[in-house]
């Protein structure tokens, strides 16, 4: 369990540094800022939960540990 929580903090980080690097404003309607800022959030907490769990379950089905 510790070693599933370590993991999603390192992809916390890679998903916040990488997701910076997005301009998203191009596609929403203007004067939508808590549209925007809520897809964001979501969209990070989707990326951070999808890879995650990719990484774990490719730890689990490897046995390289």
């Amino acid at each position: 369990m510790q070693g599933k929580v370590f993991v999603y903090l390192i992809v916390t980080i890679l998903v916040i540094w990488s997701m910076q690097s997005v301009n998203i404003n191009g596609i929403f309607k203007k004067n939508r800022v808590y549209q925007a800022t809520t897809f964001y959030f979501l969209l990070g907490l989707s990326l951070i939960y999808l890879v995650t769990n990719f990484i774990m379950d490719l730890y689990s089905s490897l046995k390289i540990f």
